[in-house]
């Protein structure tokens, strides 16, 4: 089965709806491949799933529903939650992701057979517990208790403009978005029926509410962070068939909002929180996916100006908000248009922003074909996403400074349980869903990483192997338990320095080039090897609001100086965010050399480095000799990946 997080992202074979008629009124072109049928073979990407797996299989099952068990009146025993936000107002926040995260590692063609089987038991044990934690009108929750007369208080308060987030409501329909999310994947992943039972009687619960808001009390709710209630509700209605889900969830869709997107003016964005916005955007498309020329009693839907809506948002996002890392925003917000270098500081590009942005951008490639989503999920994925775990520790990143002279910090364990812990929860037991999409029988290679697929329809193993960027070649084996004709399309990547170059078992090969992909149509033999030869090299870039404030990309990589590990010293923020408390480096200008101009090394990036062993550069332009290195690769020293150059006076 399709993946939850992404179902509908393509054609997913979802669940009939309980009248035996297919529930999904409308499926995108180009489909995702299911993640049992892909296996990264990649060492980093292989390290990172089992760090993951391991954190996941680590947390206690009782302590995560402790707090369930505490609003269901049913004894804990002494148990007691975990500690930082799982013992606050937004409890079970995590337990949401946790599911997703559990369904998907157990689905991941690259788990063992064995931490299948505890990974499926610990789903279904959770998935049993809660069952009777749920009230009889369908309510469930897992949040710190405030009054025991009324577990539904903190839903009541934010209808009333409450929002005092210790002691009257912390986002609490933030935090349902990511129980239904996490029921719902359970059974996309496992068909696990329970998992479906729960969310239809919490999605009855919730529509009797919504039902029940004047246009002014909706308005009032819709002003505090709700997450992708409209994405979950859309997703219900998938499974189910139930249209009241899909009412309930169009009353989380912000009209307002996303016909001020449409408009496509200059700052839209300006002082919204990011993290609140984007889900909203992936509910909207969602709602196109779902409803759009499907017929809703006696109306056809239109919902051609959702995808619009998300087409727009997307662009303006990566544009005007996005850092060389693909992440984007200052302490959560967006800021002005084009004002990056301005707000370099240590607390950028939560990473909550870019799992969404990923989901968004997953979901347009499906619709459109779009070679530009392709290109902004990779780089992404490479240079955000990966760099976002300690691979020794599995742990996680909730911002990643883009100053000068900072380092990343992690959650820990058992105390921290952040948004960006649950949501990197769910982004490693993921890591091969974007690399191959399918459109008849068409394949599409949209990233270069060594993996396998398992294409059954057409009975065909696809093996690639690559290291790029330590080489410029990427090889596919083919297995096949006949000829058969189909069509590879290559991605020809934003990075390329030159022209791609094709070899058929040894041979040199024809190919056409179509939107951005080289396309190798032709029917293939067991044993085919495809040999693809992709010309990269340095380049650098500058930020909008700092036309020689640089960073240099080396084929796909983003590339930061190794700093020193002096004087890690941390400090909180916002709600006990550890982050890294100095810099370094007050002033990361560099004075080049004489007789060099920042033109000069913006021009030909490669000219003033030398390439060390393996993906180390040192740069020459200037008296400081800087090494550089993948910013990824990054995780327990200080970094720079932005540079001012200067011309020596």
């Amino acid at each position: 089965m399709f993946m939850a997080a992404s179902m509908l992202a393509g054609c997913a074979s979802a669940p009939a709806a309980e009248n035996g008629e297919p529930a999904v009124a409308r499926c995108a072109e180009i489909s995702g491949y299911s993640l049992s049928d892909i296996k990264l073979t990649d060492p980093y990407c292989e390290n990172a799933l089992d760090k993951e797996i391991d954190y996941l299989l680590s947390l206690e099952t009782d302590r995560l529903l402790a707090g369930f068990r505490q609003n269901g009146s049913i004894a804990v025993n002494g148990v007691q939650p975990y500690g930082g936000w799982e013992d606050s107002l937004i409890g079970g926040h995590t337990l949401g992701h946790y599911l997703t995260a559990l369904a998907q590692a157990y689905e991941n063609g690259g788990s063992s057979a064995s931490n299948k089987k505890a990974l499926y038991a610990k789903m279904t044990e959770i998935i049993d517990g809660l069952v009777p934690c749920q009230s009889e009108n369908g309510f469930l929750w897992g949040g710190k208790i405030i009054n025991f007369g009324n577990h539904e208080i903190q839903f009541d308060n934010v209808e009333k403009g409450k929002s005092d987030l210790f002691n009257e409501a912390w986002v609490p329909w933030y935090t349902m978005h990511k129980i239904f999310e996490g029921l719902i994947s359970v059974y996309a992943e496992t068909g696990y029926q329970p998992a479906l039972d729960i969310a239809k009687k919490l999605g009855d619960w919730t529509y009797e509410r919504v039902s029940g808001w004047s246009e002014e009390m909706r308005r009032t709710v819709l002003s505090i962070e709700y997450g992708g209630m409209n994405d979950a509700l859309y997703n219900l209605y998938a499974y189910t068939g139930d249209t009241k889900y899909a009412e309930a969830a169009h009353v989380f869709d912000e009209d307002e909002l996303f016909a001020q997107i449409r408009s496509d003016g200059k700052n839209v964005l300006n002082n919204r929180h990011a993290n609140t916005t984007i889900p909203k955007i992936i509910g909207a498309l969602k709602r196109y996916l779902m409803l759009d020329g499907k017929m809703m009693g006696l109306t056809k839907v239109d919902a051609s100006e959702y995808l619009e809506t998300a087409e727009v948002f997307w662009q303006m996002v990566v544009d005007h908000h996005t850092y060389h890392t693909g992440g984007n925003s200052e302490w959560e917000h967006f800021g002005e248009d084009d004002i990056l270098n301005q707000e370099r500081t240590n607390c950028n590009c939560e990473t909550c922003n870019v799992y969404n942005m990923l989901k968004l951008t997953r979901d347009l490639f499906a619709i459109t074909g779009d070679k530009k989503y392709a290109d902004y999920y990779e780089n992404a994925f490479l240079n955000h996403i990966l760099a976002s775990q300690n691979p020794e520790t599995g742990m996680t990143t909730y911002f990643q400074a883009m100053a000068t002279g900072y380092f990343r910090t992690f959650s820990t364990a058992v105390d921290s349980f952040w948004c960006c812990t649950g949501s990197g929860m769910e982004n490693f037991t993921k890591l091969g869903d974007s690399i191959y999409f399918k459109h008849g029988d068409e394949i599409y290679v949209n990233m270069y990483l060594s993996s396998e697929i398992t294409d059954s329809s057409l009975g065909l193993k696809l093996t690639q192997t690559t290291d790029i960027p330590e080489s410029d070649e990427a090889v596919f084996r083919l297995k096949l338990d006949a000829n058969r004709s189909f069509a590879l399309r290559l991605r020809i990547p934003d990075w390329i320095m030159g022209d791609m170059a094709l070899t058929l078992n040894g041979k040199p090969l024809e190919f056409t080039e179509e939107a951005g992909y080289a396309v190798i149509d032709r029917e293939w033999a067991d044993g085919d090897e495809l040999g693809v030869k992709i010309p990269l090299g340095l380049k650098a870039y500058n930020l909008q609001d700092g036309i020689n404030t640089v960073c240099f990309r080396y084929g796909p990589l983003l590339l930061a100086a190794k700093l020193s590990d002096s004087n890690m010293t941390t400090t909180y923020t916002g709600m006990s965010v550890l982050i890294p408390e100095n810099t370094v480096v007050p002033d990361d200008t560099l004075t080049l050399n004489d007789g060099l101009s920042p033109r000069d090394v913006k021009d030909d990036p490669a000219a003033y480095f030398t390439k060390n062993k393996g993906l180390s550069f040192t740069f020459e332009a200037s008296s400081e000799k800087l090494e550089f290195v993948p910013y990824y690769t990054l995780y327990n020293t200080r970094y720079g990946i932005y540079w001012k150059l200067k011309a020596k006076e």
